[in-house]
């Protein structure tokens, strides 16, 4: 088997020349020294989404990297504006349930009673025009005729009662003496005519009050009383109806807002149970997240504290479980990941620990670039007995992708490309020199493996 210990450093032999390489089989291989940072398989990310509460002020928190028990709390937020909330929208859903019930009640009556009120509108307003049409018809001349008719019986009865004075004078005339009978029969007799008269008198007045005012009047009233009810009428046909869809609207807000009200309640509510967070199990509380294989702290960290506020939506914390498995996690560039396969074996060392060697295999790598054009990896370690890594220490992992015992190996640099592909300038037996065409094997960050064209004694000039 090939060790990693037995290889030696390619040697460049001595040259005639600073710029001449004579060349020789030599052991050679692919390095690898790969930046990690020890994180765990598995961990719970702790963060907020609430559903309405915005500000989350910190009472206590756990320090950051604390060994904590099942239940423990990690976090406890402040709880009094959002209990005054709860508070606020409860009452105010008590409320908009009364008046919503007090609405629906209203719009049931008025479906009931709309229809009735528009009945006896229209109703008065058809009695009103029928009183009008029956007094121009019928009504005002009957009144006109019954004034005449009055007056003229007035002035008939005054005339009967002259009438009569005039034949009881002329009858008591004829005696020479008038007896007191007679004298009391002609005393009642005139008080008769001048009642008459009277009564004449004031029924010409009630006549010409009658025919010029009261009977005018008295259309005019019909007439306006006609128009008031129609108009009634017509302005109820549009506001009943109109009350109705007012008051469905009415219920329909209140509807929606006591629907919207009861939301916002379970979503504080559901918010509320946020205010304490307590371990799942027993394990380790760490400030930061652990995401993508990242570990991030950033500004985020600097507010967990009490009377800080924890950022919403975002992961600020991490809790890990115990017993805490460990994984080495690292970003490779694509030379490095283009090179490395799964499985391949390597060590590590911990920073600080140098001696302590860490078996390292990887398990993952991925095929496509992230975000920052680094492949994300994962290794499994074999972590030695005594030494405790936390999450978060860093490594260095260290393996080797390509070994060989013998092979030639020249400067990258002394390499140039044609159309014909790829040459190396080689120096002939009597000091000239020609390229010729070689096939590249693997290369390193400044070597390149030669596996057809150059052979070992060979001078070639570098650059």
């Amino acid at each position: 088997m090939f060790h990693i210990r037995q290889l030696i450093p390619v040697l460049i032999a001595a040259t005639a020349y600073a710029n001449e390489l004579t060349l020789e089989t030599k052991p050679f291989i692919i390095a690898h020294s790969i930046s990690a940072t020890a994180l765990p398989a598995e961990s719970a990310p702790i963060r907020l989404d609430a559903e309405a509460w915005p500000s989350f002020k910190i009472a206590t928190i756990a320090e950051h990297g604390a060994s904590v028990k099942k239940d423990q709390p990690l976090i406890v937020f402040e709880t009094e504006d959002i209990d005054k909330k709860l508070t606020d929208t409860r009452q105010a859903i008590a409320k908009e349930t009364l008046e919503l019930a007090n609405a629906e009640l209203a719009l049931a009556t008025l479906e009931k009673t709309v229809p009735e009120q528009l009945a006896r509108l229209k109703r008065a307003a058809d009695e009103a025009a029928e009183k009008l049409a029956y007094f121009t018809a019928t009504s005002r001349k009957i009144s006109e005729q019954s004034a005449d008719f009055g007056l003229r019986q007035t002035e008939e009865m005054l005339a009967s009662y002259e009438e009569e004075l005039k034949q009881l004078l002329q009858m008591y005339e004829a005696d020479d003496i008038t007896e007191d009978t007679e004298e009391i029969i002609l005393k009642k007799q005139k008080f008769s005519v001048e009642r008459a008269k009277f009564a004449l008198k004031r029924e010409i007045l009630d006549h010409k009050r009658t025919k010029q005012i009261s009977i005018p009047r008295q259309a005019i009233e019909l007439k306006e009383a006609g128009d008031d009810t129609t108009l009634a009428f017509e302005t109820g046909s549009k506001n009943l109806p109109r009350s109705i869809e007012l008051k469905k609207l009415e219920v329909a807000n209140l509807k929606t807002s006591l629907t919207r009200n009861k939301e916002s309640l379970a979503d504080i509510e559901s918010d509320r149970k946020l205010f304490e967070i307590k371990a799942p199990a027993d394990g380790m509380f760490y400030y930061g997240s652990i995401e993508d294989g990242k570990w991030t702290t950033g500004d985020l960290i600097k507010s967990l504290s009490p009377r800080g506020n924890a950022p919403v939506g975002k992961t600020f914390a991490t809790f890990i479980a115990s017993p805490v498995n460990l994984v080495v996690k690292a970003f490779l560039d694509q030379a490095n990941a283009q090179a490395l396969a799964v499985g391949a074996k390597g060590t590590a060392t911990l920073s600080g620990r140098s001696d302590a060697t860490v078996p390292v295999t990887l398990q993952s790598l991925s095929s496509a670039p992230d975000t920052g054009k680094t492949y994300p990896t994962v290794f499994t370690a074999e972590w030695p007995e005594g030494l405790n890594p936390v999450a978060g220490q860093s490594l260095q992992v260290n393996l080797v992708s390509y070994a060989s015992e013998k092979a030639i190996v020249i400067p990258t640099k002394a390499l140039s490309y044609s159309p014909q592909g790829w040459k190396a300038e080689v120096k002939l037996a009597d000091g000239k020199t020609e390229k010729r065409p070689v096939t590249r094997g693997k290369s390193s960050e400044k070597e390149t493996e030669i596996t057809a064209g150059l052979e070992a004694g060979q001078v070639i000039i570098v650059p």
